[in-house]
């Protein structure tokens, strides 16, 4: 069973609580919304603490260091296909101009023979928790209950 472990970062406005989501890159997301925004996260390995694996993860989806500062658990889901997925909140404020995403090979179209580079996440943007329901993939939705119910 595949495992993934992220962080949600998350801030405070005057319109409330916000947490910032990436957009899946590639072509299967491309003209996709509803359902395509994710918290930053990667698969890991049993021998890698799924801490380890939310901050590297992190790191390599967006380009920037981990915050400090110690994690909100905000404990597993399991997606559709089966993976389970574990992260941590964290209260942050990075500009997603900033962002510098990582990126992934696939073979497209389909096929084709040939390889294309994409982007691991090809755009960033901040949520109010409402918003952010509407298009963060079903089963992370969770998260942002979680962390709701944690919050000030």
């Amino acid at each position: 069973m595949k495992r993934s472990a992220g962080l949600l970062l998350f801030h405070h406005t005057d319109d409330g609580l916000e947490v910032l989501l990436g957009h899946m890159g590639g072509p299967f997301f491309a003209r996709r919304d509803a359902g395509a925004w994710t918290i930053p996260k990667g698969e890991y390995e049993p021998d890698e603490s799924a801490w380890a694996a939310a901050r590297r993860e992190f790191e390599e989806e967006l380009g920037l260091s981990p915050p400090d500062g110690e994690g909100l658990p905000l404990g597993e889901i399991r997606q559709t296909g089966g993976k389970i997925v574990t992260a941590w909140a964290i209260e942050a404020d990075p500009d997603p101009a900033t962002i510098a995403p990582g990126t992934f090979r696939m073979e497209w179209p389909p096929r084709s023979g040939q390889l294309q580079e994409f982007p691991e996440l090809d755009r960033v943007a901040w949520f109010g928790l409402d918003r952010g329901r509407e298009v963060i993939v079903k089963a992370q939705a969770a998260f942002l209950d979680r962390l709701a119910e944690h919050s000030p």
